[in-house]
């Protein structure tokens, strides 16, 4: 085997061990990894700006709750929680 074979992702060994937010990183919803850009933002801030986001983009409170694993009440308290991007989105 050859150095770029070496490089293949099929060669190379993966640890799918998630993080505090999510248990698996490849069924992870966040745009970007918590640990891409450490020191910059939490994970949760990044969660939570995924799910205004997403919530703005028409996805139902429900559906946010399972993608994101967590209660209804966990999402109408952070669309709320990020007044001018949130509001009324509810």
């Amino acid at each position: 085997m050859g150095i770029m074979d070496e490089l293949l992702p099929e060669h190379c060994e993966y640890s799918n061990e998630g993080c505090d937010l999510f248990p698996s990183c490849l069924r992870c919803p966040l745009p970007q990894c918590r640990y891409d850009n450490p020191g910059r933002q939490t994970g949760k801030e990044l969660r939570n700006r995924e799910m205004v986001r997403l919530r703005k983009a028409g996805m139902e409170v429900r559906g946010l709750a399972q993608r994101f694993g967590v209660s209804k009440r966990t999402v109408h308290r952070i669309i709320a929680s990020h007044n001018g991007e949130g509001k009324g989105a509810c």
